[in-house]
């Protein structure tokens, strides 16, 4: 990612308050639910988190046993609260640079954890068809986006200046086709607790009754995972 929202990017450090971030069971069991089992991962598999942030997936790949892992981000201040285990395999460099990088192997498996709505539509385009072109045969890209088709993601996608494109499963489906992938499975993140989610499944479940035009998805944020186009 580069520069595209002058005095923003640069207060990221103190705007976020950038910290070590704790990896334990509870967060295990999360990634394993959204993204480990629906993107069909293996400790096998070569994988690349684009903005990877303070390091968090970085730091359960290495718990689930992942040996070829990188994470890239824009920001340098992030090189010193990466957690100490994986502070090796971050590295602050272009993403495009990367993968026009000749020498590197082709990634299993690519993630993108709330970055591509800070991408025009078009930059994001064309950054899915880099990475569309770095992937291993069977390969997938993961993201997660605000839902910007439904009302709560609203506040993610607009709490931070440097957003350029909300997102929605319609428009996530069309920049799947436009950057030449196969429809993308889409599906929600899944927040609080068992009570919080049998009750927002109540009320979401009303409100979809009771609208002329519900949305196709109420969860604040949504995953994608984009697969390789099947060779005609």
């Amino acid at each position: 990612m580069t520069e595209r929202a002058p005095g923003f990017y640069g207060t990221y450090a103190s705007h976020k308050g950038y910290a070590t971030p704790e990896v334990g069971a509870k967060q295990v069991r999360r990634f394993d639910a959204e993204i480990w089992r629906p993107a069909a991962c293996a400790a096998t598999m070569s994988f690349l988190e684009i903005g990877c942030g303070t390091g968090a997936f970085l730091a359960y790949l290495r718990a689930k046993g992942v040996q070829r892992l990188l994470g890239i981000d824009h920001d340098p201040a992030l090189a010193a609260v990466i957690p100490e285990p994986v502070r090796e395999r971050f590295s602050c460099r272009d993403v495009h640079d990367l993968l026009a990088d000749p020498a590197r192997e082709p990634f299993d498996r690519v993630v993108m954890l709330d970055v591509l709505e800070h991408f025009s539509p078009e930059d994001a385009r064309h950054l899915l068809q880099s990475i569309r072109g770095r992937l291993a045969p069977e390969g997938k890209v993961v993201v997660k986006v605000p839902n910007a088709g439904g009302p709560w993601g609203l506040q993610y996608q607009f709490g931070d200046l440097t957003h350029r494109t909300a997102f929605s499963p319609i428009s996530l489906r069309q920049l799947a086709d436009a950057a030449g992938y196969a429809p993308p499975l889409i599906y929600v993140q899944r927040q609080g607790s068992r009570r919080r989610m049998v009750t927002d499944a109540l009320v979401h479940g009303f409100l979809s009754w009771a609208l002329l035009n519900p949305p196709e998805f109420w969860s604040a944020n949504l995953y994608a995972v984009f697969s390789l186009r099947a060779e005609p």
